[in-house]
This record gives C-alpha cells, sequence and structure tokens, in this order.
C-alpha cells in the first residue's frame, strides 16, 4: 500500500518556548530567536542544530521550524522548510507575499541547497542568517551541498536581500555543541 499523506510536527516544547504575542525588532533579535530554537532542539533531543523564524512586516512571528528530519526519517523536514511550511499553511498560500505584505525569515545558519532552492519560492523578501554553511561543516558532520557560486546575488537579483553573521558566535556555539555530543538526531 502506498502512503497518501505525510504529517510533520513541531515538537511540544516549541509553543511553550515561542511567545507569540511579542515583536521582535531588529535583526539580531529575529536571529537570536532562531538560534535559541536550534539549542532548545538539540538540548531537548528533539532534532538537529537548527531554528528557523518566519516574521511578518510587522516585525510578529508568522511560523517557526525547527529540524526534525531524523524524528520524521524525512531529508525535507528542515528547519527553514518547517518554518515555511507552517507558515503556508497559516496564511494558507504557498507564495507568503503574494499579496504585496513583507516577510523575513531568520535562520540559525546559512540554508543548504535544499532550503535555499525553497528560499527561492517561500515568499519571503529579506533573508538573516546566522551561522555560515563553512561553520556548520567545520562544526559537525552535516553536508549544506551545492550552491550557487554568487548564491546571495541570487537571491538578490530576486528581490531578497541577505544578511549573514547576525549572532554568528551564538549560531556556531549550538553547532559546535551538537557536533562534539556525538548526537544524531
Amino acid at each position: 500500500m502506498l502512503y497518501g499523506q505525510v504529517h510533520l510536527t513541531l515538537p511540544a516544547w516549541v509553543h511553550e518556548a515561542v511567545d507569540t504575542s511579542l515583536t521582535y525588532a531588529g535583526d539580531e533579535a529575529k536571529v537570536r530567536l532562531a538560534v535559541d530554537l536550534s539549542g532548545q532542539n538539540i538540548d531537548l533531543a528533539t532534532g538537529g542544530p537548527f531554528g528557523a523564524v518566519v516574521f511578518d512586516g510587522n516585525d510578529r512571528i508568522v511560523a517557526v521550524g525547527v529540524n526534525r528530519v531524523v524524528p520524521h526519517a524525512c531529508s525535507v523536514a528542515h528547519a527553514e522548510m518547517m518554518a515555511y511550511m507552517t507558515a503556508q499553511q497559516r496564511l494558507q498560500r504557498f507564495r507568503l507575499n503574494e499579496d504585496g505584505s513583507r516577510f523575513v525569515l531568520a535562520t540559525s545558519s546559512q540554508p543548504c541547497c535544499q532550503c535555499y532552492g525553497a528560499t527561492v519560492w517561500a515568499g519571503v523578501d529579506e533573508l538573516l542568517i546566522g551561522a555560515r554553511s563553512e561553520d556548520v561543516e567545520e562544526l559537525t558532520p552535516f553536508d549544506e551541498g551545492p550552491l550557487p557560486a554568487d548564491w546571495i546575488g541570487e537571491l538578490e537579483r530576486r528581490g531578497i536581500a541577505v544578511r549573514r553573521d547576525i549572532c554568528r558566535d551564538e549560531a556556531r556555539d549550538v553547532l559546535r555543541r551538537y557536533g562534539e555530543s556525538g548526537a544524531s538526531y
């Protein structure tokens, strides 16, 4: 029999860890939340060391995501993908900014090749990044995959502003803790 559906979930702790009534003004506040989520995800053994948050133009949380690849046996359950999918379901549209609204993705680490591709189509206007892909590959066993040589330029040509190295040291600390733990979730 073929499976007719896919069911992906965020860990239960996320609902208590995230206060959707708050606003997150500034790039650091946004990325810091993504990094905090990535740390909690490994501390609570509910997935890998990655967190992402979609914000609206009023600096409010639309959706969050943490890595759930191993718990769900699903290679697309990356933090960015989980954040995009939950935001799209919440707003009931596959391109978040299709109505002219502004959206930002804050992520604890630079998107891998899969999440980069999703970023092109998800409908975000800005991408805020903590750790770089070389940090991920240096500190963990993950392979981030190939990106275009000018991946930032490619996103910017599509109207997606990119800022990186925001809270990079904090993001690297989470990656380091995960890599040194020997965990594989």
